[in-house]
């Protein structure tokens, strides 16, 4: 009996035995790999909706750039679905725009980004000037990887997932392949996406690391070691070769080259691929990888190659039961939302962690909000200190620690920072100004700032701005300036100019103030003024000389337009008070602007008014209409009196965008104007409510807004054709 029941015990292992052989022969295992291409990538997803149709389990999987992304989602958890939706959310050209929107950064870098060029800043260190180390931080994107893969869950790791997973880099120190097995999941995708030159390396265990294509576009010996699988599924959505005809731009050159080294290493490993591997080439037409407008399209591709491919797939299929339980132990969780027991910030060479603590919302005991979260590291990223600001939340002795670790400018804290203007009117003629600044930050553990900037050209200057937070989360502030500059000014009469005066102006200032959360500043306080006016040509009909002025000054500027130029949306509003002790006059400024997306079209409109509260304003500090958007159809400062009022609409239409990593987009626009001055000290004869009709091309460009314009007046006929390149 014994030995009968050793005998069924012998023959049922070995049926289970020869089950399970006879399982695996049914099912082989099944490694995928994912290859790069930038928005070409969108058809991965495609590819993964058709194997989850058909049921096909994945063991490994491996993926290089836009591959590597689609695959640690896939890997995190994210349905094909899931996947598609949220990256069909995404607007990529802000995607590849570090900082937040206008409107959500503090007054001062607003104020610093006004005179000079996006982009221009240079650091001043001890070994001398340094760059930035690429035109996109990568701010924004690796923010969403984190959204993405749910960090706000906790901290993905790749050692973590069900999904055994790798991507691939290249150290661009030594031009090696580095494979990312382990560590964080968000670290690895944002590394192998980094592309030379547009995205900022990554900094990985004392190396630099940017995008796995110039070394192994598509991975498949990586999938191999990962998992050994029996079947690889290879998917290629590289970017084909540019014809030599379409080779000549520094951009064209840039991106064949990199699509050369990409289309060696192709090669290269497709010859690897064995006659069981199935490889997936989608038809991607003339897609490219910047297209990721067309994201839904690219994906529909994927789907349709991986359709044609199905006979071979579905030797692959596996019954629902099994893959559903398969998909349950990789599927993300939503679960509830980790309860912070604490908030950390990382410590930091010369900012204030209170002046990072002033964003937080989250407090201890509260549940982690991510859409809180993105927004307040947002913030705490465009005050222009960091590099990047990372978060992390980790359990620590069965706390929840959420991290916040803002890492500091290499190229910091001094730097230099760059201007242009060119303007030219069809009377005034044309004028240049070439601008210069030193800026130094964190002079203390409060945060004081010093710029010292200079001006050649027309309109030759200095000024001194010295800042002073008075609280370590900068609330409250102090502040002195000073400026001089040298300007040329028109007269007219009867819509003809009589002379050109030249004009010394001298400021100096010192204000107490507040900071209003992102929404703008009020000061307070009191400044000195001098000119010395004189005739440079033709007959002067104001009076000559030197003029002082002194007294008292409180100003409110808010401002929540989502871009400092051509604004999409928003609104702002400029108000100032004078009182002169020394002329015995108030004046008073108010400007008020709006802008609304109507469609496809951007509203804009805008109030303006400047008075005298007892009386007039005097000849030298006289209100002023004249000038593109500023009654555009007359000549910058031409009707100058007592006081001024002005409204405007105008209406934009976007008709073309800069490449990514870029800011700005190209528009055509009309606009009204009207306007009146009363207690005319030139143009006399121009009473009442005056016109002007525009006409311009302009757009956000790296060296600054540009306008080109034409502008009538039914008003003693009055034209104006005009250009403005640069920085005010």
């Amino acid at each position: 009996m014994i030995r009968r029941t050793h005998l069924l015990g012998a023959l049922t292992a070995l049926l289970a035995v020869f089950a399970n052989v006879a399982m695996a022969a049914e099912r082989p295992s099944v490694g995928l790999v994912l290859g790069g291409g930038g928005a070409r990538g969108a058809a991965h997803i495609g590819v993964l909706e058709v194997l989850e149709k058909h049921r096909i389990k994945v063991d490994c999987i491996a993926g290089t750039s836009m591959g590597a992304l689609v695959a640690g989602g896939y890997a995190a958890g994210l349905t094909p679905a899931m996947m598609r939706e949220e990256l069909s959310k995404v607007d990529w050209h802000d995607m590849f725009l570090d900082n937040p929107d206008y409107s959500e950064q503090g007054y001062r870098i607003k104020k610093l980004s006004k005179p000079f060029i996006p982009g221009s800043e240079l650091g001043v260190t001890a070994d001398g000037i340094e760059l930035p180390s690429a035109v996109v931080a990568g701010q924004k994107i690796r923010l969403f990887f984190s959204h993405l893969v749910r960090s706000d869950l906790g901290e993905r790791s790749i050692e973590s997932l069900a999904l055994p997973y790798v991507a691939v880099a290249t150290d661009i120190g030594n031009g090696s392949k580095v494979v990312l097995r382990e560590g964080s999941l968000v670290t690895a995708m944002r590394a192998s996406m980094s592309v030379p030159g547009l995205l900022a390396p990554v900094d990985h265990q004392g190396r630099k690391l940017v995008d796995g294509g110039l070394v192994d576009n598509v991975p498949i010996e990586e999938v191999r070691a990962l998992c050994k699988p029996d079947v690889v599924i290879a998917v290629n959505v590289g970017s084909p070769l540019l014809k030599p005809e379409a080779v000549g731009s520094l951009l064209s050159v840039t991106a064949q080259m990199i699509n050369i080294l990409t289309e060696q290493n192709v090669t290269l490993s497709l010859a690897k691929l064995a006659p069981a591997d199935i490889y997936i080439k989608p038809d991607l037409g003339k897609i490219t990888a910047s297209d990721f407008g067309r994201f839904a399209e690219t994906a529909d591709r994927g789907r349709e190659a991986a359709e044609q491919a199905v006979e071979r797939l579905r030797a692959l299929s596996v019954g629902a039961d099994e893959y559903a339980a398969w998909w349950g132990r990789i599927a993300i969780g939503e679960g509830r939302r980790p309860i912070i027991d604490e908030v950390r910030i990382a410590d930091m060479r010369f900012v204030n962690p209170g002046a990072v603590e002033r964003y937080l919302r989250a407090r201890p005991g509260q549940p982690v909000d991510p859409d809180a979260l993105y927004q307040d590291v947002q913030r705490i990223y465009g005050d222009g200190y960091y590099e990047k600001v990372e978060y992390s939340l980790l359990p620590v002795r069965d706390k929840h620690i959420l991290t916040v670790t803002p890492i500091e400018k290499e190229w910091g804290p001094d730097y230099l920072r760059f201007g242009l203007g060119l303007q030219t009117e069809r009377r005034e003629g044309s004028s240049y100004v070439l601008r210069g600044a030193y800026h130094k930050t964190w002079m203390n553990s409060l945060g004081a700032e010093l710029l010292v900037a200079g001006e050649i050209g027309n309109r030759p200057g200095v000024a001194i701005d010295f800042y002073q937070p008075l609280d370590a989360r900068q609330r409250f502030f102090a502040e002195a300036s000073y400026f001089y500059r040298r300007n040329e000014r028109g007269l007219y009469q009867d819509n003809h100019r009589l002379a050109a005066y030249e004009v010394d102006s001298q400021q100096l200032s010192l204000k107490l103030g507040v900071n209003v959360g992102t929404l703008g500043q009020v000061r307070a306080g009191w400044l000195r003024e001098r000119q010395d006016a004189s005739v440079k040509t033709g007959v002067g009909l104001l009076p000559e000389g030197v003029v002082e002025n002194r007294g008292w000054v409180a100003l409110l500027d808010f401002d929540q337009m989502d871009q400092r130029y051509f604004a999409n949306k928003g609104w702002k509003s400029e108000l100032r008070y004078f009182k002169s002790t020394q002329h015995d006059y108030g004046r008073a400024d108010a400007n008020l602007e709006a802008a609304y997306p109507v469609g496809g079209i951007v509203l804009r409109g805008r109030f303006y008014r400047s008075w005298g509260t007892s009386g007039s304003l005097p000849a030298f500090d006289a209100a002023r209409l004249g000038g593109p958007y500023n009654l555009t159809a007359f000549s910058t400062d031409q009707i100058l009196g007592g006081s001024a009022a002005l409204y405007g609409v105008r209406a934009e239409k976007v008709i073309g965008r800069l490449p990514l990593g870029f800011q700005g987009d190209l528009r055509v626009g009309v606009g009204y104007e009207r306007g009146r001055v009363a207690d005319r000290y030139t143009e006399t004869g121009l009473d009442g409510w005056l016109n002007a009709a525009t006409v311009y091309l302009g757009g956000l460009t790296p060296i600054g807004p540009v306008y080109l314009g034409y502008s009538h007046s039914n008003n003693n006929n009055t034209s104006n054709l005009y250009l403005l390149i640069g920085t005010p």
